[in-house]
């Protein structure tokens, strides 16, 4: 079976542009409803993908956080390549994290981090969501419960240094938080059980910009994006980008 896999995507639109990024063992697809969306409303969306990201889990190990900030960093420097003067950027979990990190790196005219973890999880609890990516991705690509089984064993061997320094990025971005000025919209699901929903309050009391909002979405779960409130954050989304002050 031919598994067609999630690219980078650019809906190009106005001269407003948004950044959309995924999270951790997530892809494209994470955000793609979302890009669609705002670019029916005249918004140009670009969303990169993470380097071993969409692809078979074996190649994830082979890169970090390191590799993942440098694909959010070109994914920025391409919009500003094409002419867009002003960026906004939308990230979910991981991607809400980097959100957060562009926002006391570079100029960004608005913030939006979806579920975005603050608190440091515990290695265990991050690499049992590594398995199930892994898992899941087998499925995907119509293997045998026999051959899932074998694949698993062997990839359980491998060593997981990933996930101690997306511990340490986690842990640098939070102790950031207070440099960023951009007007931040912080999305919360209520049922989110990947990480610790007071990150999103740890986000609102500490950005240094009186333009906040917080809101939570009490029938969602981590993958915000496509569960069951999803137009409803398409629409908050939406309605935060259109109250910045874009000077086009």
């Amino acid at each position: 079976m031919k598994v067609v896999t999630p690219k980078p995507f650019t809906f190009k639109g106005g001269e407003k542009a948004v950044l959309l990024l995924h999270g951790f063992t997530g892809n494209t697809a994470d955000v793609r409803m979302l890009g669609r969306y705002l670019n029916e409303r005249g918004y140009t969306c670009h969303a990169p993908q993470y380097k071993g990201h969409g692809v078979p889990p074996e190649e994830l190990v082979h890169f970090g956080p390191d590799d993942w900030w440098k694909d959010v960093q070109e994914a920025y420097q391409f919009l500003k390549d094409e002419g867009f003067e002003e960026i906004a950027v939308c990230g979910l979990s991981l991607g809400g994290v980097f959100s957060l990190k562009l926002g006391y790196t570079v100029p960004v005219k608005g913030i939006v981090p979806m579920c975005a973890p603050m608190y440091i999880k515990s290695e265990e609890v991050m690499y049992q969501g590594v398995l199930e990516y892994a898992r899941n991705y087998k499925k995907f690509e119509g293997k045998s419960e026999d051959q899932i089984e074998q694949e698993m064993e062997e990839f359980k061997k491998t060593p997981m240094d990933t996930l101690k320094s997306l511990q340490a990025l986690i842990a640098d971005v939070r102790n950031n938080v207070d440099m960023i000025y951009s007007p931040t919209f912080v999305v919360q699901a209520r049922h989110d059980h990947m990480i610790n929903t007071d990150s999103a309050n740890i986000i609102y009391n500490e950005v240094e910009t009186d333009q906040k909002h917080l809101t939570w979405y009490e029938e969602s779960g981590h993958a915000i994006t496509l569960d069951k409130e999803r137009e409803k954050v398409h629409q908050d989304v939406y309605a935060f980008l259109e109250s910045l002050d874009w000077s086009i």
